[in-house]
């Protein structure tokens, strides 16, 4: 446990209290009067209102649309499952600059629906919580849907038998078995949604701003760091309760329940009824899903003089201005970065988890929590918190490429641990033993004993990790050096410079980020099984 305490606190913990420190200090005294001074300003009221009540607007609307598609991955087989899967999945790990630009070419000015109809939502908080139903979808099948697939059906059945009719038996039955799955998810869109960055700077223009938003305007833009600090405590305080409480959820989730093999309970759809409701679930992962990628696809190939690749070729060169090298070596950058930070990622998180399995207790528990709270925490102030404190011998790693794989990292770790966590507590200690018994050392144990069950679980953390570093971006626009952006980084740039080929370009670094997000998901769609899928 030493490494990943160490790598936290090093890395985040420190970063985050440097900069916390330095907006709430001044003369070497601590200003506690400023966060009473910040929270009563009716702008900064505003931002905690909106990014509250968005947060729950996109949580309730996220469970009204994605508990269906729960039930039908748990509980139906049918032929194109596992792209269906995989489809609905690649929003989760997609930048979330990525997620914004396909909803500002849906619903922005000249967007598809402006085209068609004159319908533009780019100016309403329609367009921001439809897109965070976009990409917080998969959370609610993978997590509610994993553990439908193991309720026991036959449960509702006897309830049936004994008279009870179907919405009785499942409002009785299974959804009480339900609730701490239901809970969790519920728990996690809200995280996602309540420190939502990438999707709320785009879409929501001046008018409206999350707290992560406007931790990035007040440090960024207005270079007011108390202002910034104080918001970053109400961020981190929100954080922790609600990791808290999702921590609560999970343990009544593994500890409440009899499951059984998932392979046993999906059959194909029978009656009208069930095939009317797979229908409705692949219309809306169509509509909600494929739509905004199709039409960033259309209009990366939209352009000046008709359909082709003439947005792809313009980013070969550096004549815009945007960035010191052509936008296209982003692509071998964050390839570069994110493999970097996989690897960092997997032994960090995998020494984590190899922790924590087989252990209770408070301390434990704690640690648990921590490591999820880079998923939480500004990424804004981490990234910041990197160039004002990793400034000095022994760690002066300003000039250094290996600062974005260390932030990227971060967020990586917590989908390591959440993915090996469950397969390691899986695996016979006895084994183990019995390994130790006939002369085989600690390493060669783990090696003829853990690996060979861990494997998959493993891969499968190594993709997860793989894509949400490839699509990190609130810490990496702190610290990706102009010669060498990162594909979030360009893409956010471009948009933020006017001019259709700015656009389309980014259209098309946006394509290729979101291409390269669907064949990781795919493969790990190949390799996975329902002991290896953890919670995510």
């Amino acid at each position: 446990m030493a490494v990943p305490v160490a790598f936290f606190a090093i890395f985040f913990a420190y970063p985050v209290a440097a900069i916390v420190s330095r907006g709430l200090k001044a003369g070497g005294h601590w200003q506690l009067g400023r966060i009473a001074d910040v929270l009563g300003q009716p702008d900064i009221r505003h931002v905690l209102w909106f990014t509250t009540w968005q947060a729950l607007a996109s949580t309730a609307l996220t469970l009204l649309i994605a508990l269906p598609g729960a039930y039908v991955f748990a509980r139906f087989e049918f032929r194109g499952k596992q792209v269906l899967r995989a489809a609905v999945t690649v929003p989760f790990v997609l930048p979330t600059v990525v997620v914004g630009t396909a909803f500002l070419a849906l619903v922005g000015r000249g967007g598809l629906l402006d085209s068609l109809w004159g319908v533009r939502l780019d100016t309403t908080v329609w367009a921001i919580l439809l897109a965070h139903v976009f990409f917080n979808y998969a959370v609610v099948v993978r997590t509610v849907g994993g553990l439908w697939s193991q309720l026991d059906p036959r449960q509702e059945e006897a309830a049936r038998m004994l008279g009870a009719s179907r919405w009785t038996a499942w409002r009785k039955v299974t959804l009480p078995a339900l609730g701490p799955a239901v809970a969790a998810a519920a728990l996690m869109v809200f995280l996602f949604t309540f420190t939502s960055f990438g999707v709320v700077q785009i879409l929501g223009g001046p008018t409206f701003s999350t707290l992560e938003v406007e931790i990035y305007r007040q440090t960024a833009q207005i270079f007011d760091l108390s202002t910034a600090a104080v918001l970053t405590i109400v961020q981190f305080a929100a954080v922790g309760i609600i990791l808290a409480v999702h921590a609560w959820s999970v343990r009544r989730r593994e500890s409440a329940l009899r499951l059984v093999d998932a392979a046993h309970t999906a059959r194909r759809p029978r009656g009208a009824s069930q095939w009317a409701l797979l229908a409705g679930v692949v219309a809306t992962v169509a509509v909600l899903i494929l739509l905004p990628l199709g039409v960033l696809i259309q209009r990366s190939f939209d352009g000046p003089d008709g359909f082709g690749f003439a947005y792809y070729k313009a980013l070969t060169s550096s004549d815009s201005g945007v960035f010191l090298v052509p936008p296209i070596e982003a692509i071998g950058n964050s390839l570069t970065y994110a493999l970097a930070a996989t690897a960092i990622a997997v032994v960090i998180g995998g020494l984590a988890a190899a922790a924590l399995t087989g252990k209770a207790g408070r301390l434990v528990r704690g640690f648990d929590a921590l490591l999820m709270l880079p998923l939480g925490v500004s990424a804004v102030t981490v990234g910041f918190g990197f160039l004002i404190t990793l400034d000095k011998p022994p760690l002066d790693l300003r000039g250094a490429w290996i600062l974005v794989p260390l932030a990227q990292a971060l967020v990586g770790v917590p989908f390591v641990v959440r993915t090996m966590l469950p397969v390691l507590r899986a695996v016979d200690g006895r084994l183990r033993e019995a390994a130790a018994v006939l002369g085989a050392s600690p390493l060669r144990a783990w090696r003829e004993v853990d690996l060979p069950m861990v494997r998959r679980a493993l891969l499968i953390a190594a993709g997860f990790a793989f894509a949400v570093s490839l699509g990190e971006f609130g810490a990496t626009v702190f610290i990706a050096r102009p010669d060498n952006p990162t594909l979030p980084v360009a893409v956010a740039r471009l948009l933020g410079r006017a001019g259709d080929l700015n656009y389309g370009q980014a259209m098309a670094l946006s394509t290729i980020l979101m291409v390269v997000c669907a064949v990781s998901l795919l493969l790990l769609e190949r390799i996975r099984t329902d002991r290896t899928t953890g919670e995510f």
